[in-house]
């Protein structure tokens, strides 16, 4: 078979290469999935790096969700079991965490569904308790992370605020439904938040950026508001000032979505359950910016590490797989 792998640590476009090789052999517990589709995440892009919280043996094959297709040719969600990942033509994965990939969406926004939808589910209604008529801010809200918990945050009943870079990608943010759209390259976002919430602020800010976007969300949380930390997309960690927590009276949530499948795996199948009914009334639906072929899943993940895609990208390794069969 045909599988991208990772042999030494560095930018995807450098050290990714397509080789032909063996099928991967499922350990005790797994099976072996046909790829249908594979998604396109930012943590492939540190697993490239070595910077991921996971680090697999080399050489590996990165892509950390898929939808995949079991022997007996049930359509399947799956996060590939290291360092067998997605971006190949077949993969291995945990036959207990398997999750039935929804008939209302097709094989590429399946594989899209997963870790940004359950991510973006958990943060907003676990950690955070968005409640229908609260104000959501989302940063980077047109980016795969992003656009999913602006969906989630409008079926939820919530007034959602999307901060973004550029004209494009607020054009973008727009039809996803935000009610409020900022381009922090043009506008002050503390500004901007200010003004659309009548100087209260949001009530929950979800934030995959970190860096400035942080900063900006600490002074744009409401009172009680809660602001859930997701991921470090900007490189930069950021070192929050807990007595401006204190005067504020707001809360600081840390979300590791990974940790569920193995601590909690039902509130996952749960989730999974609510989000197959999102997708099946129209509530949500991943937007997928772009279906590659195999071929191309390293400049893929390179457009996804330089912060220049929209929604979600996904890898399609053979013709006819973007569809429900």
């Amino acid at each position: 078979m045909q599988a991208w792998q990772v042999h030494e640590s560095g930018e995807p476009s450098e050290v990714m290469r397509l080789t032909e090789t063996e099928p991967p052999t499922p350990g005790e517990g797994q099976v072996l999935l046909r790829v249908r589709a594979a998604g396109v995440n930012f943590p492939d892009a540190l697993l490239c790096r070595g910077q991921y919280q996971v680090r697999p043996p080399l050489p590996f094959t990165p892509g950390v969700e898929i939808c995949g297709e079991t022997a007996d040719g049930r359509r399947v969600i799956a996060n590939p079991a290291l360092p067998h990942g997605g971006f190949a033509e077949y993969a291995v994965a945990d036959a207990a965490a398997l999750l039935p990939a929804p008939d209302a969406l097709d094989d590429a926004e399946a594989a899209a569904l997963h870790i940004g939808y359950q991510t973006g589910w958990f943060g907003l209604h676990r950690r955070a308790r968005l409640q229908a008529g609260e104000t959501l801010l989302v940063h980077a809200a047109a980016g795969g992370v992003g656009s999913a918990a602006v969906q989630l945050g409008k079926a939820a009943g919530a007034t959602v605020i999307g901060v973004v870079g550029g004209a494009g990608k607020a054009a973008v943010a727009r039809e996803l439904g935000c009610d409020t759209v900022v381009d922090r390259y043009a506008e002050d976002v503390v500004a901007a938040v200010k003004q659309a919430t009548g100087g209260r602020g949001a009530d929950v800010v979800y934030d995959p950026v970190g860096g400035d976007a942080y900063t900006q969300s600490a002074k744009t949380v409401a009172f009680e508001g809660r602001i859930v930390v997701v991921g470090f997309a900007s490189g930069t960690v950021p070192s929050p000032a807990l007595h401006h927590a204190l005067v504020k009276n707001y809360s600081i949530l840390g979300l590791h979505w990974g940790l569920y499948p193995a601590k909690h795996p039902e509130l996952v199948q749960h989730c999974h359950a609510q989000l197959t009914e999102l997708a099946a009334r129209g509530a949500i639906r991943p937007l997928v910016s772009a279906r590659v072929p195999l071929a191309g899943a390293a400049a893929a993940v390179q457009r996804v590490a330089d912060g220049v895609t929209t929604g979600r990208a996904v890898v399609v390794p053979a013709p006819g797989n973007g569809a429900v069969a």
